[in-house]
């Protein structure tokens, strides 16, 4: 193997890991909030938020096993698609800043100074660039991960009792055979591929909005240590990570809404136009805004909290094994 396909093998792990140790991180921490979304966009919402903690807080195996229920296909799914969607947007972000028409007209004139300004350490495109890559990026994971997608919602839902992962597997393949396993897609791609690539596209100009804003109060010096200016920079990505995840979950939240029900009761319904359709019709508009705080909270935060951590730990391992945001700043001019 030559220097330049171990390096790049090498960085693929990177962000692998990291990809994988944020998902993880963020579906157990905030599963409880996703749990109470499926109950609530499930039942065509006659379900109150009140009536799933009722249901919660009767449930025999006591709240907190209730509340974490699902949480081991949450985390298989979001840890590994996370680690592919961010590995696959590193890769397509840095072959896309290659093109004249994706890359951001301001990597020209990034120095190592100017590099270090920003809070991220990722390859910088513009705003169409970040768009199509977001979008593309998080299809193809959504596409891999779609069996497990299915498994995670049917055990959070109180429709099914399954008490293994392989024992749900057993029936959605018996019952329905493998298209079961891909109930809702079209639905999850039109929702996550819009999302992703807005939720990208938010995130980077918030970034390099809160950044200048920072600069502008204290100053565009280098004084400080590396602890605090890291600190900062933890800070913006944060930030920006809520208020990118709650804008686009708004937007995207009618398609989380049919998804849920497809994946739920495929047998009723069928495809998104349909359940769309039915749902409008006997439930009226507010059907396809079920769940939307809980969702909203739910995806600001682990967002956020991914996207924090993920950068965090990429930089981390760049600064340590070589290959750091100032090396590729000087790559790019």
């Amino acid at each position: 193997m030559s220097d330049g396909a171990r390096k790049t093998a090498t960085k693929s792990t990177f962000h692998f890991v990291a990809g994988l140790g944020s998902g993880v991180l963020s579906a157990v921490l905030l599963q409880p909030i996703d749990l109470l979304k499926t109950r609530v966009q499930q039942s065509g919402g006659s379900h109150s938020l009140s009536a799933a903690l009722t249901e919660i807080r009767a449930s025999p195996s006591g709240v907190i096993p209730a509340l974490w229920r699902g949480a081991v296909p949450s985390a298989l799914r979001t840890g590994f698609g996370s680690a592919i969607y961010f590995t696959s947007l590193n890769s397509i972000r840095e072959h896309a800043a290659l093109l004249p028409l994706l890359a951001s007209s301001s990597i020209k004139t990034v120095g190592a100074g100017a590099q270090q300004q920003h809070s991220s350490s990722l390859p910088i495109l513009s705003n169409t660039g970040n768009l199509l890559a977001g979008a593309v990026a998080r299809s193809f994971a959504g596409f891999i991960l779609m069996p497990l997608t299915v498994l995670k919602v049917r055990y959070e839902s109180s429709f099914y009792k399954y008490n293994s992962l392989a024992g749900a597997a057993r029936d959605i393949a018996s019952t329905e055979g493998l298209r079961g396993f891909f109930a809702g897609f079209g639905a999850t791609a039109i929702r996550d591929a819009p999302y992703a690539g807005l939720y990208v596209l938010f995130y980077e100009q918030s970034k390099k909005r809160l950044s200048a804003l920072y600069l502008s109060q204290n100053g565009n010096n280098s004084n400080g240590n590396g602890d605090s200016k890291s600190a900062t920079a933890a800070g913006v990505n944060f930030a920006s990570g809520v208020f990118s995840g709650a804008a686009c979950s708004v937007i995207s939240n009618p398609f989380d809404a049919v998804k849920t029900r497809i994946q739920l009761q495929p047998s009723e319904y069928h495809n998104m136009v349909h359940a769309a359709r039915r749902m409008v019709g006997e439930e009226g508009v507010r059907a396809l805004w079920d769940g939307l705080a809980l969702r909203m909270s739910r995806k600001a935060l682990s967002s956020a909290l991914a996207w924090t951590v993920y950068e965090e730990l990429i930089k981390r391992a760049e600064v340590t094994w070589g290959d750091g945001p100032r090396d590729r700043a000087k790559s790019s001019l």
